[in-house]
């Protein structure tokens, strides 16, 4: 009669490593690599202030402390932009393509913004395209078809060069000042 228990393999001492089981999990990626991540956030005011702290962690985490103060002052406009005026939710998307970061806002409410004509000392609102164009090095936006569950919206994004880097060439990022279409607007961020 054989042995009643069943064969196993042996199993490796605690300190040993099989060469067939990754050690700790992935390296982090390389400074060089693209990576993207992304939040979704309720209409709620507590959620521009949840993707600023969100961006502050993944650009510390990869070593782009160059573009914290620039791409939380831009953000904080972008989402509560879309917190103020959309009725639903958002999402806020990181893109890194040395040496480019590219953030969008995208939200449910398809009208894109449109710059006031002349935004005096006094106005209160207005002002978030012309921080836009005064400090990101390349932004736009565009509207959004309705999908499959009937949401439609609007994506604004800029972009951060990082250091004196260049731009790529590739036609992959940039593109413009401003909104890409014309579109129905009627918001000034």
């Amino acid at each position: 009669m054989k042995n009643a228990e069943p064969e196993h393999e042996s199993m490796p001492e605690p300190s040993g490593r099989r060469d067939d089981c990754p050690a700790l999990g992935p390296a982090p990626i390389p400074f060089n690599e693209p990576w993207e991540y992304e939040l979704h956030f309720p209409r709620d005011p507590r959620g521009p202030a949840v993707a600023r702290t969100t961006l502050k962690a993944v650009l510390g985490a990869h070593g782009l402390g160059e573009f914290t103060d620039r791409a939380e002052l831009l953000a904080s406009e972008l989402t509560t932009n879309a917190v103020r005026y959309s009725l639903g939710p958002a999402t806020v998307r990181l893109c890194w393509t040395n040496p480019v970061l590219r953030v969008s806002v995208t939200d449910t409410c398809p009208l894109v913004p449109v710059p006031f004509a002349s935004a005096g000392p006094d106005v209160e609102r207005g002002r978030g395209l012309l921080i836009l164009d005064l400090l990101a090095d390349d932004w736009g936006g565009c509207r959004l078809g309705e999908s499959v569950f009937g949401v439609g919206g609007k994506s604004i994004w800029f972009e951060l060069v990082l250091g004196d880097g260049d731009r790529p060439t590739d036609g992959g990022v940039g593109g413009g000042r401003g909104p890409s279409q014309p579109g129905p607007s009627a918001l000034a961020a």
